[in-house]
């Protein structure tokens, strides 16, 4: 079992980011922080990093009903997503699989929380990714202009 799931896309960073926020409404999942890993590691260790950026994800009642059954499990939360520029220019989006991060936890509600929350990256992820096919580029790239 692998503990993500990418897509690469052609598309612009910074559009991507923009992309995946509004994927990330329509999923009903609320982003609760951003990381931006180039940033951080230029003050922390001045070291020049590609555009990456770690978006930290939930659906709130989904999270609430995972509490209600385990209370440490935010001790796995949020689920993460991942966009970061590779060498060629195009941006690749990565999302944690939930289902693999929680299978330590042996309890059912956890586990159908789990599966569900999958469905919705697993969704997204293909959504981007089908966006910036031809036809869905130009949809896309006529929205964020």
């Amino acid at each position: 079992m692998t503990y993500h799931f990418s897509k690469t896309i052609d598309m612009r960073f910074d559009d991507a980011v923009v992309c995946t926020k509004e994927a990330l409404k329509r999923h009903k999942l609320t982003v609760l922080s951003e990381i931006d890993m180039k940033d951080t590691l230029k003050k922390a260790i001045n070291i020049d990093f590609h555009p990456y950026l770690i978006l930290g994800v939930c659906n709130p009642q989904l999270t609430y009903r995972a509490l209600q059954a385990e209370d440490k499990i935010g001790a796995m939360l949020p689920c993460n997503i991942v966009l970061q520029q590779r060498d060629d220019g195009r941006v690749e989006i990565s999302a944690v699989d939930p289902v693999a991060s929680m299978q330590a936890i042996t309890h059912v509600v956890v586990d159908q929380v789990a599966r569900e929350i999958r469905s919705h990256l697993q969704r997204l992820i293909d959504e981007i990714g089908n966006a910036t096919e031809p036809a869905g580029a130009r949809k896309i790239g006529k929205r964020l202009r």
